[in-house]
């Protein structure tokens, strides 16, 4: 390798950098002048629970900031003797060792995982769980103590604590499966590192393995080759890396030795570690080595933003501390109750466990797994995955969704989208099938363009894809030729076949310094021998090079008026954030380039100016056609879409608007000041009601000042955003109290899909970090797919609410006979195996039933569920279940338990203060209202009775109260009796579990059942017609009043 290669101005001095030290790394948010200003202090607070190690605020911080890195601006010298290096005898092996020791391998950190057992456990002792094992425990201590008494009993409280712990368990395991499919971002990281490197080490060259690469270390890499580290080029030909795993830009971007850009990401001298190169070989020095590479940064940064909990899991962990605390306090209240009444402390004991299995609905907790599962399934199968169950909800809550551009917005395909021939614009159509064409196209002109069009272009199709419609076809080539050649395909029909025809003899491919294309053909007309040479390229410089234009199909001088109709169209197309090409040709004259004319390329013996200008054509890479349906439903629901994106200010500006993030009537602060002709600063930044955020902008920008940005504007589109702005945008709408989803689908978005509310990767374009990262991933990469979400995830928080009304409504019922039991002494009106028997048996089947539930009119007009406001459980659904219908239950329920006994002997009077001899096993001879006499195991079989008959009252109120939960607001017959048939499965199955227990089980005296009489499974009837009625008058108030004292306090 010789020093000859070195181009002389790369020792240019380049910008010196003397108020930093060279090596550091250190990033600004807020632009250097704030840099000592910085107190780091109080961003601790904010990151002392982040999982994967322990981040102290200080370092997360410091991967956000912005990358400030220098190498790309040092000259070689600098380079040399800050690596401690040499270009051309590269490191010595000793040095190479010392700094492998200092820095590591160059490989990228795996996280710490949570060891499964310690997940496991947690399923276990969860929430509503620790309650439940409290109860069991307190059951086997009463087991115990009885057993060791001999007293009678004994033996329920045993089983009962068998089958609460049974509950856990099973719960338990159900929830650590669904967890169990968590992620692991570093694996997929893992997969995207280089194995072998071609390094130079004491002047020779040698393939090591990547990991063993330092900085200073000089690397050759070749076409089709990962960048092993981050290098700063030394020598390049032809060299084009793509760059789309980071920076989520996909056309190929070319690498050279010069320094172009003040930023390291943009600047052409500095490749990535673990991007590809494409084509070409690149020389260069490694600068950076394993987590300090700008990848490592970004996965580093993954696992460094916490995971936050899900809105869901909030609202449920809510919903489990008042339901213990409710039933605590009343258990506790009433043990002391009982024993200030002289009961003896083991009897309170087993009040109180009575107490705890009465108010906990031990079976939600499957019901809340099984309806999000469902949920889950049911947006599979509209193109939306779901990792995390409970992100569904979240979903749902979303206030702000944060939406890449390229392929969630868009086609991810440049389009031809207009045409400029004959002095005047014409549209293409840009949809997704392309099949009317609606421009003119009999002009001679046209037959011009459409020849220059087809044959200037070097894409093809892959062959064997005849079958496949034009739009789907692959194709061989960069994006801008394979829209022309669909384009062309399109109108023209086999654009192949029309190359054959006009044979190519000369071709001078695209490069960067002349911005143009060109090659010469033979033409398909037997009565023209001329040889045709076309061309295009950037527009400008097409112009330059001709002298006339073609005007319905003649040639015309090119004059200044018609030269300022193109520059008109060129800034109209280029201001719709198109990109825009140029087109000419020449017939080249017979006389002077006859058929045997030798062509050369090198000395370009052809002409290349005085050519006739034919058009332009301008392609954009189009909106999906169901974009703009679904940016409307958002707003109609509350959301704000905010558009981030890698891509140009105008060409996002465009997108946004054809869309409709941006509204038609909305401007900008430049559009207000172009349209007042004032300069941008003198206009009111509040009265703008969009606003288009540069990258470069926001890399100077305080938080106060995002936050100001954020709040202000209705309709906001950020361009040439970086990977860790990103995560700052999002932490901005966080701030702002917003529920945010943030869709992404390169490397460089997986920390702001972890760190969001909900991260939506794709599923077509995504890469596989940004899968792992991501909570949720779409299958056709369509942002019409998310809306479908969020409605989902809505029916979801609606329909848990049912449920959870539904399920409290009966612990009531279940706590006042306890209450009755210990208050007036009379006989248990329901034991505690029976109360498990409502709460497992027949209560699952139909909470789980209210999932299947239909949306209500009113669901995609709401404004967005509040955090902190609406919450699953609150206030008025507490009242309702419990106070008003759960009273209603218990009446219905006593009322049969005590025509039970009235119709035995016992008249409700005899039974007051009967408990202590009626539960005395040796008084065989006890006297009712007519003067009979019972023993003992009469008097339990009585007992037993009387629990079958309370359990059969409140299965059959729970039917009603089942119908009344299917709507909060709508009336039962606006939604329908059987729009959801799973409804009377549920209540089928109520009714049927409950006569397999009294007629099929009831002789089996652990249960505690008994075949009860017809006549008492319709006592509580005219209750459960009662409910309805009361209900569907609380509906009709809620409607007829809207926003009155009886909306805000009957409406859960």
């Amino acid at each position: 390798m010789e020093t000859a290669m070195w181009p002389e101005h790369m020792a240019r001095d380049y910008l010196s950098f003397s108020q930093k030290k060279p090596d550091i790394y250190s990033v600004e948010i807020h632009g250097t002048k704030d840099l000592k200003k910085e107190d780091i202090g109080n961003e601790k607070e904010d990151y002392k629970d982040l999982k994967g190690g322990k981040y102290k605020g200080k370092k997360t911080e410091d991967l956000k900031k912005e990358l400030d890195l220098d190498d790309h601006k040092l000259s070689i010298e600098e380079l040399e003797e800050k690596y401690g290096s040499s270009i051309i005898k590269g490191l010595t092996s000793a040095r190479a060792a010392e700094v492998l020791a200092r820095d590591g391998p160059n490989a990228l950190t795996p996280p710490k995982a949570t060891p499964e057992i310690v997940k496991f456990l947690k399923q276990m002792i969860g929430g509503f769980s620790i309650l439940l094992w409290f109860g069991a425990v307190l059951c086997w201590v009463a087991f115990g103590i009885l057993f060791a008494q001999g007293k009678a009993g004994a033996t329920d409280q045993l089983y009962l604590g068998v089958v609460l712990a049974l509950v856990v368990i099973l719960t338990g395991i159900f929830a650590y499966y669904q967890e169990a499919k968590s992620t692991n971002i570093m694996a997929s990281f893992k997969k995207m590192i280089p194995q072998q490197a071609l390094v130079l080490r004491d002047s020779e060259k040698k393939e090591i393995p990547a990991d063993q690469l330092v900085v200073g270390d000089i690397v050759e890499i070749k076409g089709g080759d990962r960048i092993p580290a981050d290098i700063r080029i030394l020598a390049s030909q032809g060299c084009k890396v793509d760059n789309s795993s980071l920076t989520g830009e996909s056309e190929p971007q070319s690498r050279s030795c010069e320094f172009t850009h003040e930023n390291p990401l943009e600047t052409k001298n500095i490749a990535f570690y673990s991007t590809t190169c494409l084509e070409g070989t690149v020389t260069g020095m490694v600068i950076n080595t394993g987590d300090r590479t700008i990848i490592g940064r970004i996965a580093s940064l993954a696992s460094g933003v916490g995971n936050e909990k899900t809105p869901i899991a909030l609202e449920i962990e809510h919903f489990v501390h008042i339901v213990a605390g409710v039933a605590i306090s009343i258990g506790v209240i009433f043990f002391i109750i009982a024993i200030s009444m002289g009961y003896e402390v083991l009897h309170s004991i087993i009040f109180l466990i009575g107490i705890i299995v009465a108010n906990v609905p031990e079976g939600l907790l499957a019901t809340v797994t099984v309806s999000l599962s469902l949920t889950a399934k049911r947006m599979a199968k509209k193109n939306c995955l779901v990792k995390n169950l409970e992100a569904v909800e979240t979903l749902g809550s979303t206030s702000i969704i944060c939406s890449d551009k390229t392929g969630t917005l868009t086609q991810n395909r440049m389009t031809v989208a207009h045409l400029w021939f004959d002095q005047q614009i014409y549209s293409a159509d840009t949809s997704e099938n392309q099949t009317t064409q609606t421009f003119d196209q009999t002009s001679g002109t046209w037959a011009a363009l459409s020849k220059i069009v087809s044959l200037c272009n070097r894409a093809e199709f892959r062959p064997g894809q005849e079958e496949e419609p034009i739009m789907k076809r692959i194709v061989v080539g960069d994006a801008s030729e394979t829209a022309l050649l669909k384009f062309s395909e399109v109108v023209l029909g086999n654009v192949l076949e029309i190359r054959k025809r006009n044979k190519k003899v000369a071709e001078i491919p695209f490069n960067s310094t002349n911005k143009f294309q060109l090659s010469i053909h033979e033409t398909d007309d037997p009565n023209d021998k001329r040889f045709l040479l076309v061309m295009k390229g950037a527009p400008e410089r097409i112009l330059e090079r001709c002298s006339t234009i073609m005007i319905d199909g003649k040639e015309e001088p090119l004059d200044a008026e018609k030269a300022e109709a193109f520059q008109t169209a060129y800034m109209e197309l280029g201001g719709l954030g198109e990109r825009v090409l140029g087109f000419c040709h020449l017939y080249l004259p017979e006389q002077d380039f006859p058929d045997t004319y030798p062509f050369d390329t090198d000395s370009m013996n052809f002409p290349t100016s005085n050519l006739c200008f034919i058009g332009l054509m301008s392609m954009i890479d189009p909106p999906r056609s169901t974009v703009p349906d679904a940016v409307m439903k958002c707003r109609s629901a509350g959301i704000k879409v905010i558009m981030v994106t890698g891509d140009h200010p105008i060409t996002a500006k465009a997108i946004a608007k054809s869309v409709g993030i941006i509204s038609a009537t909305s401007e900008t602060v430049e559009d207000m000041a172009k349209r007042l002709n004032i300069p941008v600063e003198q206009v009111n930044k509040r009265d703008a009601r969009a606003a288009v955020i540069n990258g470069m902008e926001l890399k100077d920008m305080t938080s106060e000042q995002l936050d100001e940005i954020l709040h202000n504007h209705a309709e906001i589109v950020f361009a040439r955003t970086s990977p860790q702005q990103k995560l700052i945008i999002v932490e901005g709408c966080q701030r702002q109290h917003a529920v945010v989803a943030v869709t992404g689908d390169g490397v460089n978005d997986s920390p702001a899909l972890k760190k969001a509310d909900i991260g939506i990767a794709m599923g077509i374009a995504g890469s596989d970090a940004a899968k792992n990262a991501a909570d949720m991933v779409l299958l056709d990469d369509n942002f019409a797919s998310i809306v479908t979400g969020v409605e989902e995830g809505r029916l979801i928080f609606d329909n848990l609410k049912k449920t959870i009304a539904y399920t409290l409504t009966k612990n009531i019922a279940e706590l006042c006979p306890f209450l009755i039991y210990i208050m007036a002494s009379v006989p248990l009106p329901i034991g505690t195996i029976t109360i498990l028997f409502i709460d497992l048996g027949t209560d699952i089947i139909p909470s789980v039933a209210l999932a299947y539930e239909k949306a209500e009119s009113d669901i995609m007009k709401r404004k967005p569920r509040h955090k902190k406001k609406d919450r699953l459980v609150n206030q008025e659904l507490a009242v309702y279940s419990y106070l008003q219908i759960g009273i209603l239950q218990a009446i219905g329920a006593f009322l049969t338990y005590f025509t039970v006994y009235a119709e035995q002997g016992w008249l409700p009077s005899r039974l007051l203060h009967i408990r202590v001899a009626w539960e005395d096993v040796h008084d065989e001879e006890l006297v009712d209202s007519y003067g009979q006499e019972w023993t003992f195991a009469q008097r339990q079989y009585l007992e037993w009775t009387g629990y079958t008959a309370f359990f059969v009252s409140i299965t059959i109120e729970q039917v009603a109260d089942l119908i009344i939960r299917k709507t909060r607001r709508n009336s039962i017959f606006q939604q329908g009796l059987f729009r959801n048939k799973v409804i009377w499965v549920g209540i089928f199955s109520q009714i049927g579990i409950a006569l397999i227990l009294c007629y099929g089980l009831g002789s089996i005296p652990v249960l505690n059942f008994t075949p009860l009489r017809v006549q008492y499974w319709f006592v509580a009837v005219p209750y459960a017609i009662l409910i309805w009625v009361y209900d569907e008058i609380r509906k009709l108030l809620i409607r007829r009043h809207p926003g009155s004292w009886w909306d805000k306090n009957m409406y859960y």
